[in-house]
């Protein structure tokens, strides 16, 4: 049986539900369920996804979606889809651009705007003593657990973690995460699920309303989610998930972009190149 919407958790999916403008609406509610009261967004404006380091050594950084809120306050969301090595240091990695970003030349007191990196995770941690949670807050703290600096926040959402069904569903967090994990499995929409935005959500997510160029980038899209999840899973299964060239011969084998083979793996291009 065909889907009916598409899966968000390929590169398209994801980008078409949150990280167009027509989409803006979208992201703004579904960021402001994970938001502090004070962080709330009321307006959001997208930034260049790609930034690029003050020298010349400093390596590209590209986010799924930068945005801004009406308080100059700047949110990373990224979607991870495998597992990869240094993983953790990638966030703090990225999280350095958009404070960096706020240097001001002259006279500046060095007063920041506050930085949140999200990322939706299709896998879990290893090494997380929260097992079974599914949402992370991490903040610098003191010794004394004591918050040390509160403009900085990492929010990391295990999804494989949540598995609320329906009638467990406690509130908004609860159903866009839902929403998520379950979108290309709908074949209508639940009623829990009734209100306008997500209405919106379900109407921006449906198939048909895509055109054929649409559907042909989201059928390449979901082609590479699809390759790269078997290839992962069966370098897991057979306890090669350490062997980073089996895996990363296999990708490219199937012809999966380097860019993706390189997040999986973390093997550099010329490594990947030479395979």
């Amino acid at each position: 049986m065909q889907a009916k919407y598409f899966n968000p958790f390929t590169d398209f999916g994801f980008k078409k539900l949150f990280g167009e403008e027509a989409s803006k609406e979208l992201l703004m509610d579904f960021l402001n369920q994970l938001l502090p009261e004070q962080h709330k967004i009321k307006e959001l404006s997208f930034k260049n996804s790609e930034q690029l380091g003050v020298a010349d050594w400093e390596r590209r950084a590209v986010y799924d979606i930068y945005c801004e809120n009406q308080n100059g306050e700047k949110f990373i969301v990224e979607l991870q889809k495998a597992k990869q090595n240094f993983f953790k240091d990638r966030t703090i990695y990225y999280s350095t651009f958009p404070i960096k970003e706020q240097g001001l030349k002259g006279d500046w007191n060095f007063n920041l705007k506050a930085v949140y990196c999200i990322g939706i995770l299709d896998f879990v941690f290893d090494d997380s003593d929260d097992k079974g949670e599914y949402l992370h807050t991490v903040l610098l703290k003191n010794q004394n657990n004591q918050i040390f600096f509160d403009k900085l926040t990492f929010l990391y959402i295990e999804m494989p973690n949540f598995n609320k069904s329906e009638s467990q569903l406690e509130n908004k967090t609860d159903k866009w995460l839902y929403f998520l994990k379950h979108l290309e499995d709908f074949d209508h929409i639940p009623s829990i699920l009734g209100e306008q935005v997500f209405s919106n959500a379900f109407t921006k997510a449906e198939l048909a309303n895509l055109d054929s160029s649409g559907m042909a980038q989201y059928e390449s899209s979901l082609k590479v989610y699809r390759d790269m999840n078997n290839v992962v899973d069966t370098a897991r299964i057979e306890g090669k998930i350490e062997g980073k060239i089996e895996v990363a011969r296999s990708l490219k084998e199937k012809n999966i972009p380097i860019e993706v083979i390189i997040e999986v793996t973390g093997l550099t291009r010329e490594e990947i190149e030479a395979l």
